[in-house]
């Protein structure tokens, strides 16, 4: 059976709205919990592909250093290995600083809607092309000054980079197809965490786009599936029981 390894950073954000495609796909995932201190360390050809999740704080934070740091390695073994590898907020910035990008601290928050724009490099990928035209949110903290060799497949409305696809097998995106309103709602009631000012506004649209976004979603996982191969299962090590006998 296929297996996805989904690195999550907090109780809040977790696969959302991803979760229902992956199985309807017959697609299993095995979360890895870093900040209930879980190693942010894994063997990727165990795995099918590597998800890594949206977060509440910059990669470059002082909390966060040491495990960025444990799943960009992981970023890179997925990628020797031949696996997929997806990141969606805080996971989109980490693709972008294994892909050589500065990540910086500021701004502390990053959140709103906004209609996306493939770029001439998006042209002919599956996911620029499914959400060109679009209304996405976009969501997370501090930021990645990308390098002159990676160019965004996907922009907003103001030219700002949304997404990126280093390799052919690996995605960043900072807009967010997982986030369902209730999700946006736990954000805002999850103890000690510093939300955006505008986070009223942005779960207000959020309600109102819901069936938008919903059929969005249903689009950018279908060209996930294409684009990266999900529907192929990986070869993995065998799996040997030992029958002790007393």
């Amino acid at each position: 059976m296929k297996n996805y390894c989904v690195i999550q950073h907090n109780y809040s954000e977790f696969l959302g709205l991803i979760e229902r495609q992956l199985e309807i796909r017959d697609i299993g995932f095995s979360y890895l919990r870093p900040f209930v201190g879980q190693e942010a360390a894994v063997n990727a050809v165990q795995y099918d592909a590597l998800f890594l999740l949206g977060g509440s704080l910059p990669t470059s934070d002082e909390r966060n250093i040491e495990s960025a740091a444990s799943e960009i390695a992981m970023i890179r073994a997925f990628k020797l290995s031949k696996r997929p590898v997806l990141g969606l907020g805080y996971g989109g910035l980490l693709v972008a600083e294994w892909a050589g990008a500065k990540g910086v601290a500021e701004p502390a928050h990053t959140a709103y809607w906004t209609t996306a724009r493939k770029t001439e490099a998006g042209n002919g990928d599956p996911v620029a092309e499914a959400v060109d035209g679009k209304r996405v949110l976009v969501m997370y903290n501090g930021a990645a000054e990308l390098p002159d060799n990676v160019k965004p497949i996907v922009e907003d409305e103001n030219g700002n980079w949304i997404a990126i696809r280093p390799d052919e097998l690996v995605y960043g995106l900072l807009f967010r197809p997982e986030l369902k309103p209730g999700m946006i709602e736990d954000m805002i009631m999850e103890a000690d965490r510093d939300t955006p000012e505008n986070i009223g506004e942005i779960l207000e649209t959020a309600r109102q786009e819901w069936v938008a976004t919903q059929a969005t979603t249903d689009e950018i996982i279908i060209a996930l599936v294409s684009a990266l191969d999900l529907m192929t299962e990986r070869k993995k090590p065998p799996v040997f029981r030992l029958n002790v006998e007393s």
